[in-house]
């Protein structure tokens, strides 16, 4: 399928206050990050490459021990395997990461 409606996917609930929307191919996903305020993705890591940019408000964002807050328009990376997470702020904040290969537990049913 070429084209998609993400606001029709349904939310996935990843944490507290942390929901996702996906879109994907065969060899690279889409996911659409949701954060209440003041929400924590804890610190994992994954063998998936990670890009993203930050759509709306801003986040803490920590990437192998280094952190900054990252705000709309700033884009990052996270190297397979690195440890990472994030917290939102006193606000909500809406950030797409791209994922390759796809993550199959971000896959919707």
């Amino acid at each position: 399928m070429p084209f998609f409606d993400i606001d029709k996917h349904q939310k996935m609930q990843l944490f507290d206050g942390v929901k996702i929307r996906t879109a994907y191919g065969e060899k690279i996903m889409m996911s659409f990050i949701y954060f209440e305020p003041n929400s924590l993705v804890p610190q994992h890591s994954h063998p998936h490459e990670q890009m993203g940019m930050v759509l709306e408000g801003r986040f803490r964002l920590t990437v192998n021990g280094e952190s900054k807050i990252v705000e709309k328009g700033d884009v990052y990376l996270v190297p397979s395997n690195a440890k990472h997470s994030a917290r939102s702020l006193t606000d909500s904040a809406v950030a797409l990461d791209i994922f390759s290969p796809p993550r199959e537990d971000y896959k919707y049913q």
